[in-house]
């Protein structure tokens, strides 16, 4: 493995966890919202606040990690990032530093205050679609260069079909992970009622989740033929995928082992992730740039694989530590915690 795919391995793994432990962070602060908003607080904002206090400001670790790596990773990337991604990368950090300003006057003054939740809750939806936008810039069709300065066609951008369609799909998906995973730590609580409406969540969103992922590759063909095709090569991974999806919905169908749900979703969302990304090699924006091209000196990426492992591998001991004291805590979950 050359250290370009292994940089570049690292950096995706880092996104990956990023997507799953974020849209259960944004999806939770939608649904509270939801759920104060038609006054269903009484069933749900108890078992969201429980999740959300001890994980909220650890969702973001995995976000700096990427952006860090990828810049000293591929250093060209900087240059480019500076410029088309400019706008939409601004309004992302903009939108997560209302999103923990909201927070902590949702938690830390009015409980149940509307405005907090409401503000809280869309921006949890906002912050996906804006960065969404990344993906579909990254398809090409977008960039163009101006005496050798990379320039974003906003029009093209705003009215395409598969830039919409990825936007889509990600505000579904945070929906759709975030129920999931809401179903089972209900479930954990004891609470049927709270466990009982997330899971009617997540079957609403499950399959236009599936319509919303089959879109893009049908915009695909459209848009990027090469790389539609790379992803047709990879069938077997998507169709890995979808048979995790069929399970999943499944367990959650017939109120059976949400547990195992939970586990399935992750590898129904790890198999097409890493697929998408293995597709999209070698290309980080089509077709101007490869990560053969930009990729920083041999000693620069050995250090950086080196402390990028070793800060995996503390990120992993403090994330079970969260949730062993936390997450699976029986009395937390119950709500018999005393500090």
């Amino acid at each position: 493995m050359s250290l370009e795919i292994l940089g570049i391995t690292v950096l995706w793994t880092f996104l990956f966890g990023y997507v799953i432990i974020g849209s259960i962070d944004y999806g939770a602060g939608f649904f509270n919202a939801y759920s104060i908003i038609t006054g269903k607080q009484h069933i749900l904002s108890r078992i969201i606040q429980q999740y959300l206090s001890p994980v909220w400001e650890i969702t973001n670790v995995f976000f700096v990690f990427f952006f860090v790596g990828i810049v000293g990773f591929f250093p060209q990337t900087a240059y480019y990032i500076g410029t088309i991604f400019l706008v939409p990368g601004s309004i992302g950090l903009i939108l997560l530093a209302i999103r923990g300003s909201y927070y902590a006057f949702e938690t830390y003054s009015s409980r149940g205050h509307k405005g907090y939740a409401f503000m809280y809750g869309l921006t949890g939806l906002l912050i996906p679609a804006s960065l969404s936008t990344v993906l579909a810039i990254s398809e090409g069709g977008f960039v163009y260069l101006t005496n050798g300065s990379p320039v974003l066609d906003y029009a093209a951008l705003f009215t395409s079909p598969l830039s919409w369609s990825i936007v889509v799909l990600s505000i579904v998906a945070v929906l759709y992970i975030s129920a999931v995973f809401l179903t089972w730590y209900a479930n954990q609580t004891g609470d049927v009622e709270a466990t009982n409406l997330m899971r009617k969540y997540a079957l609403i969103w499950a399959l236009p989740l599936i319509i919303t992922a089959g879109g893009i590759v049908y915009e695909l063909s459209f848009h990027n033929p090469e790389h539609y095709e790379q992803i047709i090569n990879l069938w077997w991974m998507f169709a890995v995928s979808f048979i995790l999806w069929v399970l999943t919905v499944w367990f959650i169908w017939n109120r059976k082992n949400y547990g195992t749900a939970v586990w399935l979703l992750i590898g129904q969302f790890m198999f097409a992730f890493y697929a998408y990304g293995i597709s999209h090699y070698p290309y980080i924006l089509y077709p101007i740039l490869t990560i053969h091209e930009g990729f920083t000196n041999r000693a620069m990426a050995i250090s950086l694989v080196v402390v990028f492992i070793l800060g995996f591998a503390l990120l992993l001991p403090s994330l079970y530590l969260v949730f062993k004291l936390f997450l699976f805590n029986k009395e937390y979950v119950q709500g018999k915690y005393k500090k």
